[in-house]
């Protein structure tokens, strides 16, 4: 039987200096990119809020009993006496700032049954100072009042980032 194979040849002098070539022109522009062009984050005398939250709005109904008649036409093993709705509430954020109205949104439920949390996301970039913030969260359709209101004055440093964020455990809204 004969056997092919292929010799494996040594690299001549040039593949090595090609190949040093190639890695030394990839360095480069590796270099060039990580320092050009500059990326300022913020302008001058700016800093920034940050309206941030993912929160799962109250149902969009009470629960109700079942009636005889609707527990005995349901199999054995989905008789639950309470019938829930799975929906959930949307989200309505409002903030102000030093009493105008810088966001007014509403974050629908996420899911295929819209029975997942709601999520927001705002950036607002604002001269830095002293400024008056006001937060409103309303997680309840059935009510037209805000449940979690918080109105407060922070002191914002140039290139400082406030995030306003809602923390159920905290008490609600939060500025961190």
């Amino acid at each position: 039987m004969a056997e092919s194979s292929v010799a494996a040849q040594p690299r001549g002098v040039r593949a090595w200096v090609g190949q040093v070539l190639l890695w030394g022109l990839f360095a480069l522009a590796v270099g060039v990119f990580s320092r050009w062009p500059t990326y300022q984050h913020l302008d001058e005398g700016q800093a920034l809020i940050k309206v941030s939250f993912v929160h799962a709005g109250k149902p969009v109904g009470d629960c109700r009993p079942l009636t005889a008649d609707e527990l005995a036409k349901l199999p054995p093993n989905m008789r639950a006496p309470m019938k829930c709705p799975r929906e959930r509430s949307a989200v309505t954020v409002e903030v102000d700032l030093d009493g105008a109205p810088a966001v007014r949104a509403v974050a629908p439920p996420s899911g295929l049954s819209r029975d997942g949390a709601s999520a927001f996301y705002q950036r607002l970039a604002v001269p830095a100072g002293e400024r008056r913030v006001a937060v409103r969260l309303r997680d309840d359709a059935r009510s037209e009042r805000f449940e979690y209101q918080v109105e407060s004055t922070v002191k914002l440093a140039p290139a400082q980032v406030l995030v306003i964020d809602f923390d159920a455990g905290k008490g609600g809204i939060t500025f961190q």
